[in-house]
């Protein structure tokens, strides 16, 4: 796939790719902030590079929208998740520790410290909430849903992954973002169809579309521009 990166005032790097199945330019702006310009084969670099330049404005906002999107944990706050409620609080001694009683995880900052110190640990304390979540929940739901619509896929294997929320490979191993356990159950659903559906189709053609409406009572496009709502980030 033949690519390059150009600099643009204001924004940075972006990345052009030629995409043998793309019959238009698009753009995306990724949740680790990267910017992409997909376009066909035959079309330039230069005309990818100026349709960048027309929507300066978009990508500006899309990453604007991403520098505010991430949680400063604080003290005596919680946090939810499907299955479990995580709360930010000050130990009472200079120790920091993390307490799970059932469902509920406590996370205990050293008394007089800056909790800024700890974002980091808080948010991976976080990601393995998701990912025990995860590894009980996304699994069975994919062969349920994969027995129901006639699907077949060899392995599913769970990921932190920033880039996107699953994968499906020309093997039929289907790889999902354990992030998935912070989206409505709807939209879950509509991730692991994709995915399922690329053991039929594996490019994103109109026959692909045709096979995820089959299986979402028509609702693919709609779902697809809810889930632009949410990061796969973890916070």
């Amino acid at each position: 796939m033949a690519l390059k990166v150009v600099q643009i005032p204001e924004i940075g790097e972006i990345t052009l790719k030629k995409n043998p199945r793309s019959k238009r330019i698009r753009l995306y702006v990724k949740p680790n902030k990267q910017v992409i310009v997909s376009l066909p084969v035959l079309a330039s670099f230069k005309t990818a590079e100026n349709f960048a330049l027309k929507n300066s404005p978009w990508i500006l906002k899309q990453l604007d929208k991403l520098n505010n999107s991430f949680t400063d944990f604080t003290l005596n706050s919680v946090y939810y998740t499907k299955n479990h409620l995580i709360k930010i609080r000050e130990n009472k001694i200079d120790e920091l520790r993390i307490i799970h009683d059932g469902n509920t995880i406590s996370v205990l900052i050293p008394q007089n410290s800056n909790i800024n110190n700890f974002q980091d640990y808080i948010q991976k304390v976080i990601t393995e909430v998701y990912r025990i979540e995860a590894k009980k929940y996304l699994p069975p739901r994919l062969k349920e849903l994969a027995y129901k619509f006639g699907y077949k896929y060899n392995n599913v294997s769970l990921r932190n992954n920033r880039t996107n929320w699953g994968s499906c490979s020309s093997k039929n191993n289907i790889s999902l973002n354990l992030n998935l356990m912070k989206l409505p159950d709807h939209l879950i659903d509509y991730i692991l169809l994709h995915e399922l559906a690329h053991t039929i189709v594996k490019n994103h053609s109109n026959s692909f579309y045709e096979e995820l409406n089959r299986t979402t009572n028509g609702k693919s496009k709609e779902l697809a521009k809810e889930i632009k709502h949410y990061s796969t980030y973890t916070y």
